[in-house]
């Protein structure tokens, strides 16, 4: 059977400024505010949550199918898709868009400048999932607003179980619209921050959130994770990273563990602790999909961290 996931796929450009920004930007002068910075190094990953989801849950032998929006300029990925072996039945290209896509500019201090260009993200509600056959999961990450809406209502009315994963795109919902994603959705997975953003929004604690769904997942960085599952609260580890080198599409790796086994019927300390192990494989990386474990690895480094089997 197939997951079926939802959500955006970008190009990620990313450039480094050989100096920090605070050498070029006058507090006093802030209000107008014209600056240019020479970034001799530059260069551009493939990302997005659907791209990066499905990366990571085919390195684990997943089926990923991705339902997404493109631009015109979007050959390079759609070839790269066709070279990893993902289907990309399901990406629409639109035409008259670009392809969505973030702009970060670094300095030497990890400072960051972020412009980020929706493009074809916009057109996301135009795909249906009930255009996708033999789906028994599901995920609706970001994405276009009117996209994730749509999709969440048309996971619920196929019957297809489905994880909402708001990201970096829960700023764009209110209370009510939190509130009916839950209700619709099986699970969800939030970071500690998003978490405590949607309390806030809805007015809840993350306990009670936690009622509305199968599994509610808080992800709390180095701090590792917690899963809130019928009442109880499991703990899950953080697994130690051979290197930090790149945080970027962690959380996306850490949600093909979830997908991966959710499917595979795997109990969810076990799913938890793979989840765990995802991320640690990609922040040793440097981009969000270039990390490349083979399955016998994967299965090899869980058994040395936590003394057990993972198939």
């Amino acid at each position: 059977m197939n997951a079926l996931i939802c959500g955006s796929i970008a190009y990620d450009n990313i450039m480094v400024f050989p100096d920090r920004f605070k050498n070029h930007i006058l507090p006093e002068q802030i209000h107008i505010l014209n600056v240019a910075f020479l970034v001799p190094e530059m260069r551009r990953e493939f990302g997005g949550c659907a791209g990066n989801i499905a990366y990571n849950l085919k390195l684990l032998g997943g089926n990923p199918l991705i339902m997404a929006t493109v631009g015109e300029d979007a050959a390079p990925y759609l070839s790269r898709l066709d070279q990893l072996g993902l289907s990309r039945a399901h990406v629409r290209q639109v035409e008259g868009s670009y392809t969505a896509q973030a702009f970060i500019t670094t300095d030497l201090d990890d400072n960051q400048i972020t412009a980020f260009h929706p493009g074809a993200m916009g057109f996301s509600h135009q795909n249906q999932v009930s255009d996708a056959k033999n789906v028994s999961l599901g995920i609706v990450a970001p994405d276009g607003r009117d996209g994730m809406l749509q999709h969440a209502r048309d996971f619920a009315a196929a019957g297809v179980p489905f994880i909402f994963d708001p990201g970096q795109g829960l700023p764009m919902f209110d209370g009510q619209d939190l509130q009916q994603f839950l209700e619709l959705a099986d699970y969800a997975c939030f970071n500690d921050y998003e978490a405590k953003l949607a309390c806030e929004r809805t007015g809840k604690t993350i306990e009670q959130l936690a009622q509305s769904v199968k599994a509610l997942i808080v992800t709390k960085g180095g701090q590792g994770s917690e899963i809130h599952v019928q009442g109880q609260v499991l703990d899950i580890p953080c697994v130690s990273a051979e290197a930090i080198v790149d945080p970027t599409g962690c959380g996306d790796a850490y949600r093909a563990g979830l997908l991966y086994g959710i499917m595979n019927g795997l109990e969810w300390q076990k799913t938890g602790r793979l989840a765990s192990l995802m991320g640690a494989y990609k922040i040793a990386s440097r981009g969000p999909q270039n990390h490349a474990p083979s399955r016998e690895e994967i299965g090899a480094r869980y058994f040395s961290e936590f003394n057990e089997r993972l198939w």
